[in-house]
């Protein structure tokens, strides 16, 4: 036996017979998921990092001139400053929603639904993999849309709460992001994801309160904006930078708001890795 194959025999390293090669996670098929999500995004990034910045932009631009004429103030600040945390939370919970919508549901009509099935990979790790990469746009849209802010005159957007932001920024994408799953798991075309985009995600989301307080509301419609979860999120990451917010009165009304966020990410989550350990609609 020459050195060569000697050396070759003892670099190579065989696990025992009936000893798992992968240990409880398969960080390597995970990674692998991820990245192949967040390329599959990535690959057109002007549409779906830079095309909703501009459209953010946009709305800023439209309802500040509709509404914030008279330097109007709204908890303090001018409607700009007030309006821009708002929208930029809104079009990360949005794009991230669009990711998870599309991940499974697309596999389903393209045919190529067994490239998710059949590797490897837990359903946990499935679930981690397709959530962190929706979480991952949602993140990159809220960077762009972030500098986008930056440019318009007038708008302050100074962090008096950096955990705020941090942590009702990540809620909503993870929300969202479940929902989505949720949404792929459920439809059979592009139609079905579509009306759950217009009949549910879009109204949640406008009728949050991004553009006004609840304040203004009469109590009947107070009480409901109040059981929807878009609109801690939003007040939520809102007050991360004025430092002030209508979910209460006092600091621990927004630390209550994020605690219930963080129970309901929970409850989502578990309820999509039933779904996906049932095979339901991904298996028949």
């Amino acid at each position: 036996m020459t050195d060569t194959t000697a050396e070759t025999d003892r670099t190579i390293a065989f696990s025992p017979p009936g000893q798992p090669v992968m240990g409880r996670i398969n960080r390597l098929g995970l990674w692998t998921l991820y990245m192949k999500e967040v390329r599959r995004f990535f690959k057109v990034q002007l549409q779906t990092v830079w095309a909703p910045a501009i459209t953010t932009l946009l709305f800023l631009v439209i309802f500040t001139i509709a509404m914030g004429r008279g330097d109007r103030m709204i908890l303090g600040v001018n409607f700009a400053t007030f309006v821009a945390p708002g929208l930029i939370v809104m079009g990360m919970m949005q794009n991230s929603f669009a990711n998870g919508s599309f991940a499974l549901l697309g596999g389903k009509v393209q045919g190529t639904i067994i490239d998710y099935l059949m590797p490897p990979l837990s359903n946990l790790e499935l679930l981690l993999g397709l959530v962190g990469a929706s979480v991952t746009r949602a993140i990159l849209v809220g960077i762009a849309v972030f500098a986008a802010m930056l440019l318009y005159p007038g708008v302050d957007l100074t962090m008096h709460h950096p955990w705020a932001v941090a942590w009702f920024g990540l809620m909503g994408a993870i929300m969202l992001a479940l929902m989505g799953l949720l949404t792929s798991i459920w439809a059979e075309k592009f139609d079905h994801a579509a009306a759950v985009t217009n009949f549910l995600v879009a109204p949640l989301s406008l009728l949050s309160g991004t553009f006004y307080v609840i304040d203004n509301l009469a109590p009947f419609f107070q009480s409901i904006s109040r059981v929807n979860p878009f609109f801690y999120v939003i007040s939520g990451f809102r007050f991360g930078f004025l430092g002030q917010s209508d979910i209460g009165d006092t600091n621990m009304a927004v630390l209550h708001g994020a605690l219930g966020l963080g129970l309901l990410n929970l409850v989502l989550a578990i309820l999509t890795y039933a779904i996906l350990r049932s095979g339901w609609k991904l298996r028949s």
